[in-house]
């Protein structure tokens, strides 16, 4: 009586068991094809943004090509605007010194000013004859013209464009 009542409790005991399992293989059976449907998803995702990527990397691609030509495109302009400069600035560098000179020259003693000969000193006697001859020396023209006189029309013509280019 005790072997078959031992019998029929470990018989029970092994359908319990049994059951158990059969749930839990359910329920892991179950989370298996949850995530099986998950994967093919993330993979249909990753499907699609792999070609939006490749398009992406080819538009990036087709942009610095054409970023690369109009580079090339503006480095002759870059060159002039390179060598406009360094003219500008001997340019300046020479308005510089003849301002400096010409600063010089007023600084002069006044033994050394009056050197000049007396009738160009005598002759303009109001300020207004003094402005006419003093424009007429530096902007005399023909075969009494000075030397430097001609670098004062350089000078104005130059600073006259240099105003119109930076309007």
């Amino acid at each position: 009586m005790i072997m078959s009542l031992s019998v029929a409790l470990i018989a029970v005991a092994f359908a319990v068991l049994v059951v158990y399992l059969i749930k839990t293989l359910l329920a892991a059976k179950s989370s298996l094809e949850k995530t099986t449907q998950t994967l093919q998803e993330v993979q249909q995702t990753i499907d699609e943004l792999s070609y939006e990527i490749k398009q992406i990397v080819r538009h990036a691609n087709d942009i610095t090509a054409d970023v690369e030509h109009k580079m090339k495109q503006i480095d002759p302009v870059m060159n002039s605007v390179k060598n406009l400069g360094e003219v500008l600035s001997e340019l300046t560098l020479a308005a510089k010194q003849a301002s400096t000179t010409l600063i010089h020259k007023f600084k002069q003693p006044k033994h050394q000013v009056e050197s000049r000969p007396r009738h160009m000193l005598a002759s303009a006697s109001t300020p207004e004859e003094r402005t006419f001859e003093s424009y007429s020396a530096v902007y005399e023209t023909g075969a009494k013209a000075k030397p430097a006189a001609n670098v004062v029309k350089w000078i104005d013509t130059a600073a006259t464009v240099w105003q119109r280019l930076r309007r």
